[in-house]
């Protein structure tokens, strides 16, 4: 693997930073190093004692985060933008949008897929990150210097047999990229994704169960990647949905 980015030291200092997803593998580990780089960080996930966990190791960090519970599964647009104007009058503005949070609960054939499950991933794997960043635009567009960065997957893999509603999800985040990019791009709001090589998380677990755990590296090892994007550093990066080592 080529080496991954190394942000500058305080790169996200004075920004705010939401992530979604935030107690997961890459959500946790990239909160943290935004917190590392100085941003504030926005702590979004459904679960709230596993959101004061990370919240109490981001406060070693960096500076105190701020936490936003909220499942994604059934917020609405109308709970978007009550969180992005919670965001813009008590923390002072919005810099950058990391979505983490994802929804998958196994392989298996779309034909024994149920329709509860099928609505429910594309809708938290695709939908709700649109929802969400719908709302959060106009706080953005304000900050002078924005990011939003998805989190996406290697096509090649999981638009295959079984990996149902997901796959599909993400083949359709590919698609909000561009099109939000083309959109944006004469803006200061600059729109990315980050495909992160194999990584020891719930998800990959799911999909391969006999993988031993030690075979794959810790989601920490893309965390660099993830403030890189959301830094300023990040704009020589608009646009693309890029592996780690073709970071620019």
């Amino acid at each position: 693997m080529s080496p991954l980015p190394t942000p500058t030291p305080d790169c996200l200092a004075g920004r705010v930073i939401l992530v979604t997803g935030a107690y997961g593998g890459l959500g946790e580990a990239a909160a943290k190093a935004a917190a590392a780089a100085g941003a504030t960080v926005v702590l979004l996930g459904k679960k709230v004692p596993k959101l004061n966990r990370v919240y109490d190791a981001i406060k070693k960090i960096g500076p105190e985060p701020a936490l936003y519970p909220l499942d994604m599964r059934g917020a609405d647009p109308a709970d978007y933008e009550a969180m992005a104007d919670k965001i813009a009058a008590e923390l002072g503005g919005l810099h950058g949008i990391l979505h983490c949070a994802a929804d998958f609960s196994g392989l298996r054939p779309l034909e024994t897929t149920s329709p509860e499950e099928f609505v429910t991933q594309i809708h938290v794997n695709l939908t709700a990150p649109w929802l969400l960043t719908q709302a959060c635009l106009p706080v953005l567009r304000q900050s002078g210097d924005a990011a939003v960065v998805f989190v996406a997957e290697d096509l090649r893999r999981v638009n295959k047999a079984y990996w149902g509603a997901y796959g599909i999800a993400k083949a359709g985040l590919e698609g909000l990229v561009s099109m939000l990019h083309d959109e944006t791009e004469d803006s200061v709001v600059r729109v990315a994704a980050l495909q992160p090589g194999p990584m020891r998380t719930s998800i990959r677990a799911r999909a391969y169960v006999e993988e031993a755990a030690t075979d794959c590296p810790e989601a920490s090892v893309y965390a660099p990647a993830c403030v890189h994007l959301l830094s300023a550093a990040g704009i020589a990066d608009r646009g693309r949905i890029l592996r780690p080592d073709q970071i620019r």
